[in-house]
């Protein structure tokens, strides 16, 4: 019985993980996470994809001497906001907490507040509808 009560602690450390929402688009998420784990904290990417929005890394700290463990953020674009997922399966959660802390300072300090989303997407649907109605318009006006 002890040992299946380990197991499940084991396996729930395992998908440990840290989310928060962020209000910048998803380009500026993906682009300030990268910049922060290769630049600011000088880790290795062992696999990268904007298009998919996740960044897999080598994570070190200066508590666990040489070694190297598994690191890596997704970012899940939803209505209005970006989660991001912070993943250190093998370290303690404090370690995720304070690499996403990082993230959000950095996010900051890049871009200055976040864009309003609602407005923006507004501006775009705006812009794409009358961009059809036009061509919908001029392609009647050529048949008169």
């Amino acid at each position: 019985m002890v040992a299946s009560a380990l197991g499940v602690l084991v396996a729930g450390d395992a998908s440990a993980r840290t989310a928060f929402q962020s209000s910048y688009t998803l380009e500026q998420n993906y682009s300030a996470a990268l910049r922060m784990v290769r630049v600011d904290m000088g880790l290795k990417i062992t696999e990268k994809d904007p298009d998919s929005a996740y960044i897999m890394f080598e994570y070190k700290s200066n508590e666990s001497g040489q070694k190297v463990s598994s690191g890596a953020i997704e970012l899940v674009p939803q209505e209005s906001a970006v989660q991001v997922v912070v993943q250190l399966p093998q370290m303690p959660q404090y370690h995720e907490e304070v690499m996403a802390t990082s993230l959000r300072r950095k996010l900051q300090q890049d871009y200055g507040d976040p864009p309003k989303r609602g407005e923006g997407r507004e501006k775009d649907k705006k812009k794409k509808d009358a961009g059809a109605d036009a061509a919908e318009g001029g392609a009647d006006d050529e048949e008169r």
